[in-house]
């Protein structure tokens, strides 16, 4: 669909996000008590419940029977795929209709949260810690530090804003390169030498090949 260095990079960097919500949080136990109100209680809010469902099945004490609808439904919490669907396609995002934004912020979101969904299933013992917040008026960084199990670290810093009252994640740095940047240029790169039907045609087939390998791993 786009180069194969960037689909390399953009796999890994969509790896480590999906990874860092499948990961053991430490030290949440305050977070876990009280509501979210901030950028990094929202955060890490949304990372223990998916942890809560991978691992008990529940969420505060309650079984989760869709357990993938539930880790959906928190994805979509909170990130805010409209945003970063926006940020992606840069100036084209204003040549588009209404009806074209909709579907593109469908097709965008359906690929990140399938590689996501992918990667929190993965989960295979990382643990992940707050570094600091920063926080200004309705912007705020989250940084994170990603530690696997052979002790390399990550390090991984979530951009949010706070929008109708809830704070959501616009995009994320996975060692200081922007996942959305990353998406942009090579979105970009297929609309100039193709065109923008060529990127929506490609991630169509894209969200359709998925959905039949996902249905052939199903039915073994």
């Amino acid at each position: 669909m786009w180069s194969s260095e960037g689909v390399f990079r953009e796999t890994i960097m969509t790896r480590w996000i999906g990874v860092a919500f499948g990961a053991g949080w430490l030290m949440v136990a305050e977070a876990v008590a009280s509501q979210p109100v901030g950028p990094r209680e929202a955060l890490e809010s949304a990372i223990v419940q998916v942890v809560s469902i991978l691992q008990h099945g529940e969420i505060n004490g309650t079984p989760v029977g869709d357990s993938s609808a539930e880790l959906r439904r928190i994805t979509r919490e909170v990130f805010d795929f409209d945003e970063m669907s926006r940020r992606a396609l840069a100036h084209h995002w204003q040549l588009r209709t209404h009806e074209e934004q909709a579907e593109f912020v469908a097709l965008f979101r359906g690929l990140l949260e399938r590689s996501y969904m992918a990667q929190i299933r993965a989960y295979t013992g990382e643990t992940i810690t707050v570094v600091d917040e920063s926080v200004e008026g309705h912007l705020a960084t989250v940084r994170s530090r990603l530690v696997t199990r052979g002790g390399a670290e990550v390090a991984l810093d979530f951009r949010m804003h706070a929008r109708a009252g809830r704070w959501q994640v616009y995009d994320a740095l996975i060692g200081g390169v922007s996942l959305v940047s990353s998406y942009r240029s090579q979105f970009e790169r297929v609309i100039r030498s193709e065109s923008y039907g060529a990127l929506r045609d490609r991630l169509q087939r894209k969200s359709l090949d998925t959905a039949v390998a996902e249905r052939q791993r199903e039915s073994k």
